[in-house]
Parts: C-alpha cells; sequence; structure tokens
C-alpha cells in the first residue's frame, strides 16, 4: 500500500550563499526544488509511504534528483528518465527580509513532456491520496492533460485528491492560470490555496470563492491568509490557526511545507483544527532552514516541537 501518490517536476537547485542577491554570489549549495517533490519527502520523512511521479533527464542533474528521492524512501518505481531531454534547473539566492531573485531553466525540460497515453492505471495502484499542483498543467499542454488524465484515473480508482495552486507567474499570467488551473479546483476533494490564488483562479472574492468550492464537491478548502495565518473550512465549521512565531533563516518551501504536515495529519485521522497546527509547525521547522526540504522534520521532530519538548535532546 502507498499512502500518497505525487507528480510533478523536479528540478536540481542550486541556493546561493545565504545573505548574498544572486548577482553577487560566488557559491552555490546544491539540493532540490519542486513542489511535489517537496511534499513527497515532507510526508515521507513523516512516516508515510510516497511514490513519486515525474520525468527527469539523463544527466547528471537528474541522477541527483533520482539519488536525493531515493535516499528519503519515495517509490521511483513509475519515475521515467529522457535520454533527450534535460533535467529542469533553479537557481536562486537566500533572503529572510527582502525579495528573493529566482531564475528558472525549465523550458523543453523532460518534465514537460508527458507522453500522450501516460499513465498507465498502474501509477495509482494501491494508494490513498493523489497531490497535485498547479505547477504540472501550466509546464505545457501534454502536462496539462496527462493532469487530466491522471484526476480521472484517481476518481475511477477511489483515491482522494488534494490540489494545491501554487501559482508561478513565470509559467502564466493570471489570465492563463485561470483557464488552465481553474476548472480544475473543484475536480479535487481537499484545496489548499492562498487566499489571493482563490480569487485569481476563481474571479470571485475569498469568501464567495470557497462557498463556491463547497458547493462544487469538495470537502475542504484550506485557505492561507497574508498575515501567514490559515483556515480550514468545511461544510460544518471554520477553524483558524496562526502562525507559529519563529526566526526566518528562508521562507521559500513553506506552503509546500505547510501542504505536507496537513496533508500527514489528515492521513493520520486527526480533525481540521490538529491539521492546520501540523501544518503550521512544518512551516515553521522549514523556514528556519535554507533550502526547501533541510528542515522538513521527521514524526519525533515534529511532536516536540508542537508540544514544546526540551531543547537539548538527550
Amino acid at each position: 500500500m502507498t499512502d500518497v501518490v505525487t507528480c510533478g517536476e523536479v528540478m536540481l537547485l542550486m541556493v546561493a550563499e545565504p545573505g548574498v542577491p544572486l548577482a553577487r554570489a560566488r557559491s552555490f549549495r546544491p539540493s532540490i526544488a519542486g513542489a511535489e517533490g517537496n511534499v513527497a519527502v515532507g510526508l515521507a520523512r513523516l512516516g508515510h509511504s510516497v511514490r513519486w511521479l515525474g520525468r527527469v533527464g539523463a544527466d547528471p542533474a537528474g541522477e541527483s534528483v533520482m539519488a536525493e528521492l531515493r535516499a528519503e524512501g519515495i517509490d521511483l518505481s513509475h519515475a521515467e528518465v529522457d535520454s533527450g531531454r534535460p533535467t529542469g534547473l533553479l537557481v536562486r539566492d537566500s533572503h529572510p527580509a527582502r525579495a528573493i531573485d529566482v531564475m528558472y531553466h525549465r523550458a523543453g525540460s523532460a518534465a514537460a513532456h508527458l507522453a500522450p497515453d501516460w499513465p498507465a492505471p498502474a501509477v495509482l495502484s494501491g494508494a490513498r491520496l493523489l497531490h497535485l499542483t498547479g505547477i504540472t498543467p501550466m509546464l505545457s499542454e501534454q502536462a496539462a492533460s496527462a493532469t487530466g488524465r491522471l484526476l480521472r484515473l484517481a476518481r475511477q480508482q477511489g483515491l482522494t485528491v488534494s490540489f494545491d495552486p501554487n501559482i508561478r507567474y513565470k509559467l502564466g499570467d493570471a489570465a492563463r492560470w485561470r483557464h488552465v488551473v481553474g476548472p480544475l479546483l473543484n475536480q479535487a476533494d481537499l484545496v489548499l490555496s492562498g487566499a489571493d490564488e482563490l480569487e485569481v483562479l476563481t474571479g470571485l472574492p475569498r469568501a464567495e470563492s470557497v462557498s463556491s468550492l463547497l458547493e462544487s464537491g469538495v470537502g475542504t478548502v484550506v485557505v492561507k491568509n497574508a498575515d501567514k495565518s490559515a483556515n480550514a473550512v468545511t461544510a460544518s465549521g471554520d477553524w483558524t490557526r496562526a502562525a507559529f512565531d519563529v526566526p526566518v533563516t528562508d521562507p521559500v518551501g513553506a506552503g509546500d511545507a505547510f501542504a505536507a504536515g496537513f496533508l500527514s495529519a489528515t492521513l493520520r485521522g486527526l480533525a481540521p483544527s490538529q491539521a492546520l497546527t501540523h501544518g503550521a509547525a512544518v512551516a515553521a521547522m522549514v523556514v528556519q532552514s535554507v533550502t526547501d526540504v533541510e528542515g522538513l522534520p521527521t514524526s519525533g521532530q515534529l511532536s516536540r516541537f508542537i508540544t514544546g519538548g526540551e531543547a537539548i535532546h538527550r
């Protein structure tokens, strides 16, 4: 059995030395990046069995990505290697209190070229939950078609579907995001979205967009607010959780970390209020480290953080 399947592009990440603008940086730390990969690593560290679906190039970057995911215990049995296209690359700097510059080199990458007959039914075999983001269908028309087929397959096999829009305007303007990703929201059982993203994708104010999604059949809508708090809204209630007050080293990856914590708690049968706490806690732990995945905790580390356990673990 597999708890979660994620599908999306995982890139090689090169992060500049902390505090140094990208144009001035002379040393870089390698890691991996990509929303679905971040969530996969987060869930694996929290003790869940995870399968990643995606494509990398037959290049050193692809080898590095696969090695990192494999080291986390993630199932790569349905991952593909493309001998003719490269692995995506993301280069960025790291600042806790000013805008971060990001350079994507993903045009024409292996991840954007999913086969016309993909996926085969076996990719979801034995899984409980499928987690997707809006990034994948925005990569290419092929990827958008494949995302639609994967959603239909998940429905046929009875999986729960979670969806995080994860808007990145370097992939398209607001109108393009509304056209491609907006219709996918009501195909999910659980939507995790920024308040501003909901307004962009639905064309409705926050409250109306949440109500519309619930009426369309979405079971839970999680809204991440500008003040870093989050709401979980269902037909039976609305719960709020403030962010943990922690020093921020690097804010990138907080949304994916929140998703991993929330999904983990949900898979374990915890209530929405508890799932919000787990999501906020994982996000708080991640922003205290550089790179998207370094600070992702194990279940024991998460428990100690939430309960305020000893600062020194003896």
